[in-house]
């Protein structure tokens, strides 16, 4: 048995308001400590998005009414909200700015508007890019133009890490995340899910792709799962929604490579811990830590998972490494494979009181 610092992760999709029949902060919570993770930050791309007083205001009164583990949300960046977004910096863990079509109506297409989000958002506060391929390359001459941190997500083809891997070493201040299904899964995969549960943004890609991010590891600050969860029905449908469910995967998943020496331990942990928490200025969790069997052996079963959505991608594939327990700031939130920590006890980590 060993002891790991809680995980962060830097995100997830928790769908409330508006897809609360697929996940809310209950059931995402809950599926966020069974994976070993004791904080969650969540994406504005709800249904209505979180891009105002009103909205933010609704989903945190969700978020404190449901959570079972630690929180922060996103705040959407759009076309009419520059100033109005930069006067909410205070409350969230960052600004999402979506420069590719996901699932959801935030989009910005204005390059006017763009750059003034870069501008007036707060430099001490992080900006989290949606943005693919020759998006990228844009949205890293807006950072160069702006001289400010951002955090590229979810990157997944080799153009695209060693791109930023030459922006690193240019100085600028880029940070960027993989997900585990774009460290273990390609388009190859698609047949075996079926087509739409093969549907992700960014898509699965080339095992030539997947390569090139083992290959830059060192150009990985984080591994987040970008847990976007979708129901079999919706999946299965004639225009299935982009997103897979990752919470109580993740970890199984990195501890597997562990055991394989493609990581090690502290690789792990600075990527699901120490970088997030670094990247996006996040308090301390005192008395918190999560317990992980290294060696125990486990298949994936979408019956046993806590997530809302019930089903996954990596359904039948067998792991090394099941989560024991979770202590969030010191009392058990999680024991024997049982989540005990009661909706509601999970803090806003962006509250006035909980940020120095």
């Amino acid at each position: 048995m060993i002891r790991l610092p809680g995980l962060i992760d830097p995100h997830v999709h928790l769908r409330e308001p508006g897809g609360t029949h697929k996940e809310d902060f209950d059931s995402g919570t809950a599926a966020a400590l069974s994976g070993g993770f004791t904080a969650v930050l969540a994406m504005p791309n709800t249904q209505p998005p979180l891009t105002d007083e009103r909205s933010l205001g609704e989903a945190k009164q969700a978020a404190r009414r449901k959570a079972r583990c630690d929180y922060a949300l996103f705040l959407g960046a759009g076309a009419d909200n520059v100033h109005s977004a930069a006067a909410l910096a205070s409350q969230v863990c960052g600004l999402k700015m979506y420069f590719d079509q996901t699932y959801g109506p935030l989009r910005l297409d204005d390059l006017g508007a763009i750059h003034a989000h870069m501008s007036a958002w707060p430099a001490a506060r992080p900006v989290a890019l949606h943005a693919e391929g020759r998006s990228l390359a844009a949205a890293l001459l807006f950072t160069a133009l702006a001289d400010r941190p951002v955090h590229v997500c979810h990157v997944s083809r080799r153009e695209e890490i060693l791109l930023i891997r030459k922006a690193k070493e240019k100085g600028l201040r880029v940070t960027c995340e993989v997900t585990p299904h774009h460290l273990f899964l390609t388009e190859d995969d698609i047949p075996r899910l079926g087509g739409g549960r093969g549907e992700v943004r960014p898509r699965l890609a080339s095992a030539g792709d997947r390569a090139a991010l083992w290959e830059n590891l060192e150009v990985i600050d984080c591994f987040a799962t970008d847990h976007a969860p979708h129901t079999p029905a919706e999946k299965d449908g004639e225009n299935p929604p982009p997103g897979f469910p990752g919470l109580e995967t993740a970890l199984g998943l990195l501890l597997t490579a562990v055991g394989e020496g493609r990581l090690t331990l502290d690789d792990l942990v600075r990527r699901m811990h120490s970088n997030p928490s670094r990247i996006f200025g996040l308090p301390g969790q005192p008395d918190t830590h999560i317990e992980v069997d290294p060696d125990q052996p486990w298949e994936v079963r979408a019956n046993d998972l806590s997530t809302r959505c019930g089903w996954t991608p990596f359904e039948g594939m067998r792991l090394r490494g099941k989560v024991s327990q979770v202590v969030l700031r010191g009392q058990t939130a999680l024991a024997g494979g049982e989540v005990l920590a009661r909706p509601g006890t999970g803090i806003d980590l962006m509250a006035s009181s909980q940020v120095a």
